[in-house]
This record gives structure tokens, C-alpha cells and sequence, in this order.
């Protein structure tokens, strides 16, 4: 019985290497394709997921995966998700497991080159800016691409308070349109 639960204590080691890996492989994945990627998911991007899920599972746990190999590497996976929370508190570590806010729009200007830089497509901005209950450019004091790749709308009237603006990239150059 404990042949087909257990495991071997050098296919344990593999299994904290494979799962370490595969989430570094991930983060870099993502980091391609780029922030907007991991927050609006289609039908297509779910089957994707649910693909790399299953590539990763067997990867991690390998050809003959047992309850214990499933238990180390959930427990590992765990663990790369705790470090990465702790490291994201600090500046260095902010910036390898971060994605930063990016300006999309401020005051009624498109930035169509921080769009790119995003990859986000007019057609999306327009959906987010629809979705938002903006019915007119005039509007929109800024929208910001959030790190977590959703897409925020603050609209005009009060001032804005500068911390709410502070690490937004392209924020600096588009001061005066705000």
C-alpha cells in the first residue's frame, strides 16, 4: 500500500524542484503575455488554463503521481505563493512579481502608446470605460491598468489625491491633463 501512496525521498526533492519551476515558468509566461492576460479570461484563455493546469500537475508530481507527491507539492506551491507574497512587500521584490499600474488614459487623452506597452486594444479600453458607466471622455479624470490587470475609472470632480496616483507608470508626463 505504501508503494502506491508513498514516495521515495530523492522523487520528493524532484517533486519541491518541479513545482518551484513550473510557478517561476508560469510568472514568466505571464509576465510575456502581460498583465491584462491573467485578469479577463475567455472561453478560449479558461481551456488554456485548464490545459496548463494539467501539463503542470504532471510535471510537478511526474509520471506516477502518488497522495504524497500531490500533498509535497500543494504544500510547495503553497510555500512559492507565501515567498512571493513577502517578497512583493519589498521594493526589488515588488517589481519581479508585480506587474506596476500603467496609465491608460488621463483627463480625455488615450495613451495609445502605454496602451500598447499594456496590450490592451481600443476595443477593450472602450469595453472598460462602457462597463464603468463612462458615456463621454469628459468624464474620465484617468484610467489606470492595475497591476492585477484590472482596468480602474476614476472619474472627474474632486481633486485627486496624490497617493492614489503614486507608481503609476506614464503618470509624470500626463500630470497636466488630470
Amino acid at each position: 500500500m505504501w508503494k502506491v501512496l508513498g514516495i521515495q525521498p530523492l522523487e520528493a526533492v524532484a517533486v519541491v524542484v518541479s513545482a518551484v519551476g513550473i510557478s517561476l515558468a508560469l510568472l514568466l509566461l505571464l509576465r510575456l503575455l502581460g498583465q491584462r492576460a491573467a485578469a479577463r479570461m475567455s472561453t478560449f484563455d479558461v481551456a488554456v488554463l485548464l490545459v496548463l493546469g494539467s501539463v503542470g500537475g504532471r510535471v510537478i508530481t511526474g509520471y506516477t503521481p502518488t497522495l504524497v507527491a500531490g500533498v509535497i507539492a500543494l504544500a510547495t506551491l503553497a510555500v512559492v505563493r507565501w515567498v512571493s507574497e513577502r517578497l512583493a512587500r519589498t521594493r526589488t521584490g515588488a517589481l519581479l512579481v508585480r506587474d506596476r499600474p500603467i496609465l491608460l488614459v488621463a483627463g480625455e487623452r488615450v495613451l495609445t502608446d502605454n496602451l500598447k506597452r499594456a496590450r490592451v486594444s481600443e476595443l477593450e479600453l472602450w469595453e472598460a470605460l462602457r462597463s464603468g458607466g463612462i458615456r463621454n471622455l469628459s468624464e474620465v479624470a484617468v484610467v489606470v491598468l492595475e497591476g492585477t490587470g484590472i482596468v480602474s475609472i476614476v472619474k472627474r470632480g474632486a481633486p485627486l489625491d496624490s497617493r492614489l496616483l503614486k507608481g503609476i507608470q506614464g503618470i509624470e508626463q500626463n500630470s497636466d491633463a488630470i
